[in-house]
């Protein structure tokens, strides 16, 4: 590491500014991503809380939707019966308006049984005539345990606050089966369960076949939400070009380092230094400069995010920190190496000019 070391030292600027190009573009991907996994969460974080080992959603026109499915009973008791099955809970999703003390505020109601372990279950109140609130949604509604919540004209007392869930941007509130049947019929719809969470190990393409309804895996649902492929897929396009962006700035610093000082690579190659030690030490610089780089914007990042999680959707994660972290350090270590086809290409006697 002795010519990478020389240029640390008696070269700072270039170093600094490639150093602060690392870490702009790490705040920028880090922010990104922090954004990616809070409009995430509060897109699909209900619908990964209900229980069983799959989601079955009805088919229609050989589509599955969130905002479409509508099982019948003869549906439910074909899954309820089929061998394998250990439990299939109905869960009634629908959005509506509540509101409280003058308060009006966007909510995503979940029917379904109470008594479930799940977030969602220990949500759900016992009788028809309560509801439990996400923190969301009681944040939003400025609502506490004991108060009147009104939804679709009727008033519910509030039996429980907990739970940070949320579904289509919208916080979640639970209650009963049959209240939430009765909101979707005077909301107009037809009261049906939207999904059914299955636990066992059934036959699940036979019956999903046989039923004309779709078995899916939690996480393999969440392409059944609309808004959430089309969210997730653009801001995830956005991540993947910043890394490629990120690749391509820090081959090119390092190319062009690496061809000024060729004249010292040839040196050290004309006394007999190997290529692996100069490709060492080349890759040595560039780690130096991407960890301090990278670290710089890493804390930028949680320290910014911190700030902004209460005003923006953002979620402080190893998913949004150490792995685009460490992804943008295997990339920029990429784009270096692409430098170093004038260390390992390089003759001693045509990069000391002898040709002149």
């Amino acid at each position: 590491m002795f010519v990478a070391w020389r240029d640390l030292r008696f070269a700072r600027g270039r170093f600094i500014l490639i150093g602060a190009v690392v870490a702009l573009i790490t705040v920028l991907v880090g922010f990104l991503a922090g954004l990616t996994g809070g409009l995430a969460f509060q897109n699909v974080s209900a619908v990964l809380d209900l229980p069983g080992n799959r989601l079955v959603l009805q088919q229609t026109d050989g589509k599955a939707s969130f905002s479409e499915s509508e099982l019948s009973e003869n549906t439910v008791d074909a899954w309820r019966s089929a061998p394998g099955v250990d439990e299939a809970l109905p869960v009634s999703i629908l959005q509506s308006r509540a509101q409280a003390d003058g308060k009006t505020a966007g909510v995503a109601v979940f029917g379904m049984p109470s008594g479930d372990d799940s977030a969602l279950g220990r949500m759900t109140p016992h009788t028809a005539n309560e509801i439990g609130l996400s923190t969301g949604a009681a944040a939003d509604l400025d609502a506490r345990v004991g108060d009147r919540v009104s939804i679709a004209g009727t008033a519910y007392r509030v039996a429980s606050v907990g739970g940070d869930l949320w579904y289509s941007h919208t916080p979640a509130i639970a209650m009963t089966t049959g209240a939430a049947r009765d909101t979707a019929e005077r909301m107009g719809g037809s009261g049906a369960a939207t999904v059914l969470a299955v636990s066992g190990d059934p036959d699940w393409d036979a019956v999903a076949k046989a039923t004309g309804t779709v078995a899916f895996a939690p996480l393999a649902s969440l392409t059944a939400l609309e808004t959430f492929k089309s969210e997730i897929g653009s801001l995830a396009l956005m991540v993947v070009m910043l890394f490629g962006i990120s690749a391509l700035v820090v081959g090119a610093f390092f190319t062009v380092w690496t061809m000024q000082r060729s004249g010292d690579i040839a040196v050290l190659k004309a006394l007999g230094a190997t290529t692996g030690s100069l490709v060492r030490d080349a890759l040595g610089q560039a780690l130096v400069v991407l960890v301090v780089g990278i670290g710089i914007g890493l804390a930028a990042v949680v320290g910014l995010g911190a700030l902004a999680g209460g005003a923006l959707p953002f979620l402080i994660s190893p998913l949004t920190t150490i792995v685009p972290a460490l992804a943008m350090a295997v990339l920029g270590l990429a784009g270096a190496a692409v430098a170093l086809r004038t260390v390992t290409s390089a003759d001693p006697l045509t990069a000391l000019g002898s040709n002149r």
